[in-house]
C-alpha cells in the first residue's frame, strides 16, 4: 500500500479510537456515579463530569498516539488476532496509566473503579471495532471496494519480481495483466487498459527503458489512469527511500536516518521541556556544587571540551571538572580513548582525582552541565555519547561516521546495557547504529527510563 494512503487509513482509525477511548471514559463514569451502584457497594460520591473536561480532552488526544508507539497502526490489517490483541492490551494499559498521571498533575480525585471501568470498556469497544472490521473486510462489497486492480508493465525477470511483491498484499492489489516491454510495444497497454477497468498500472524502471516508461505515463494520462513507478534504480544495503519535492520536481530521498515525522518534533520538544525542567529544578544544587568544585582545588568549576556532534560540526560540551586541573582531565578524557578494549569516558584510574570530583563521577553529577547542551540544542537527552572532535578525525573504519548523523546524547543504549561490562570500541559502535536504525520515541522513553537505576546506582559517568 502506498504510504500516503496507509497514512490516511491511519488517521481515519486513529480519531474513531479517539472517540472510543471518549465514549469508554463516559461509561466509565456513568457505571462509577450510578445511584444504585454507589448505595449498594457504599461508594463515594464522584464529582461532576464537567470537572473532568479537560482530562478527557488530554485522553482523546494522547490515546491515539500511545497506540501508536506500541504499533497498533502499523501492523496489516488482516494480522493474527493474537498480535492485534497484544498490542490493544499494551496501549489500553498505556492509556489507562496516562489517566491517573494526567489526574494527578490536574489534582482530580479519579475513583480508582473508574479507571479500571475505563481501561476494560476502552479495550472491548477497540476489540469489538477490530473484530467488526476484520467481519467486514472478508465480505464480497468490502472486497470489491478494498482491492484494486494494477496492470505491471516492466521486462521479463522485472514483472516476475514484481508479481513475487504484489503476491504479499494479494488481499489490496489484483493483478490483471502483464506487459513485457521486451516482447510487447507501449502501444499495447492502450488496448489493455481498454479491455480491463484497471485502478493503475505499476511500471518498473530498473533497466535504461526511461523512453517507453515515459510512453507508458504519457498513455496513462491520456486514459486518466494511475501510474505507480518503481523507481528503485539504485542498489542500496542500509539506506530507506522517500519521495519529496523540490521547486516542484519529484525528488528521490536516500536516508539511513530516521525520517522526519512527527515522533522527531516530539523529541525535539522533549528534549528543550525536560532539560529546562531539570535545570530549573538542579539550579540550587548545582550553584551548590559550582562551590564545591572552586573550594575543592583552583581552577575552574566546569570542563568544557570540544566534541563532535550533529554531522560532526564541533560544539563545546560541559561536565564539573573532577581533576586538579583542566589540562589534567582533558589528558586523561583522549587517553582513554587510546584503550581497545574499553569503549570512551572509561579510561585508566585518574591520578589526582579530588574529592569533590571522585563523588561527581560515583553520583554521575559530573554530566549534569550537559543539560546547558540540550537546552541550547546541542545535544539531545538520549542519543549517541558524543566524542571528541580529534578523535572523530582519526576512526578507521568511516562507518562508524553514521554515529553522527543523529544529536549525541546525554545517555543512549550502550549506557543501559554494556556500561560496565569490557565490550570495546566497536561493541558501543555497534548499539549506537542499533538505536539509529530501530529509533522511535518510545525506545527514547525507554532508555530514559532505563537510565535512572543506572544513575541511582552509582557506577560513574562516560
Amino acid at each position: 500500500m502506498l504510504r500516503r494512503k496507509q497514512r490516511i487509513r491511519t488517521q481515519i482509525h486513529q480519531l474513531v479510537d479517539a472517540s472510543l477511548f471518549a465514549l469508554s471514559f463516559w461509561l466509565a463514569y456513568w457505571l462509577r456515579s450510578d445511584p444504585v451502584i454507589v448505595a449498594s457497594l457504599h461508594l463515594d460520591r464522584v464529582k461532576p463530569l464537567g470537572e473532568y473536561f479537560l482530562l478527557l480532552l488530554i485522553l482523546v488526544l494522547a490515546a491515539p498516539l500511545l497506540l501508536e508507539t506500541q504499533g497498533f497502526y502499523n501492523r496489516p490489517m488482516l494480522s493474527p488476532r493474537t498480535r492485534m490483541l497484544w498490542l490493544l492490551f499494551r496501549g489500553c494499559c498505556l492509556t489507562a496509566l496516562a489517566v491517573v498521571v494526567a489526574g494527578f498533575l490536574l489534582r482530580l480525585s479519579l475513583p480508582r473503579w473508574t479507571v479500571f471501568l475505563f481501561a476494560s470498556s476502552s479495550f472491548a469497544l477497540l476489540w469489538a471495532k477490530e473484530e467488526l472490521m476484520r467481519v467486514a473486510l472478508h465480505s464480497q462489497v468490502a472486497q470489491a471496494q478494498y482491492r484494486r486492480r494494477f496492470i505491471l508493465v516492466g521486462t521479463r525477470d522485472e514483472l516476475a519480481l514484481m508479481r513475487q511483491d504484489t503476491a504479499h498484499v494479494q488481499g489490496e492489489i489484483e493483478v490483471i495483466a502483464l506487459l513485457d516491454l521486451d516482447e510487447t510495444p507501449v502501444s499495447h497497454l492502450v488496448e489493455l487498459l481498454h479491455e480491463f477497468a484497471v485502478n493503475g498500472v505499476i511500471v518498473s524502471a530498473r533497466r535504461t527503458y526511461f523512453e517507453a516508461v515515459e510512453a507508458v505515463i504519457r498513455a496513462c494520462e491520456i486514459e486518466g489512469v494511475e501510474v505507480w513507478l518503481l523507481a528503485d534504480f539504485f542498489k542500496t544495503q542500509i539506506s530507506r527511500t522517500s519521495l519529496d519535492e523540490w521547486h516542484g520536481k519529484p525528488m528521490l530521498v536516500f536516508r539511513s536516518t530516521p525520517e522526519t515525522c512527527w515522533q522527531r518534533e516530539l523529541k525535539k520538544l522533549m528534549d528543550f521541556a525536560l532539560s529546562a525542567l531539570l535545570l530549573l529544578v538542579a539550579s540550587l544544587p548545582m550553584g551548590f556544587l559550582v562551590l564545591l568544585v572552586k573550594l575543592s582545588s583552583p581552577g575552574p568549576a566546569f570542563f568544557r571540551q570540544q566534541r563532535a556532534g550533529l554531522n560532526g560540526r564541533p560544539f563545546t560540551m560541559y561536565k564539573f571538572r573532577t581533576l586538579a586541573s583542566t589540562a589534567e582531565q582533558l589528558q586523561q578524557e583522549l587517553a582513554a580513548l587510546t584503550e581497545p578494549t574499553s569503549p570512551a569516558f572509561k579510561g585508566a584510574q585518574t591520578l589526582r582525582v579530588t574529592a569533590v570530583g571522585r563523588f561527581l563521577r560515583k553520583s554521575n553529577l559530573d554530566e549534569l552541565p550537559q543539560l546547558i547542551n540540550v537546552l541550547r540544542g546541542e545535544m539531545s537527552l538520549v542519543g549517541p555519547r558524543p566524542l571528541p572532535v580529534d578523535e572523530v578525525q582519526r576512526f578507521d573504519d568511516l562507518a562508524h561516521r553514521r554515529r553522527l548523523s543523529v544529536k549525541p546524547g546525554l545517555t543512549c543504549l550502550w549506557t543501559v546495557r554494556k556500561r560496565n561490562r569490557v565490550g570495546g570500541f566497536r561493541e558501543w559502535v555497534r548499539l549506537d547504529l542499533e538505536y539509529i536504525d530501530t529509533w522511535s520515541l518510545s525506545l527514547d522513553v525507554a532508555i530514559l527510563l532505563r537510565t535512572i537505576p543506572v544513575v541511582l546506582r552509582g557506577t560513574g559517568a562516560n
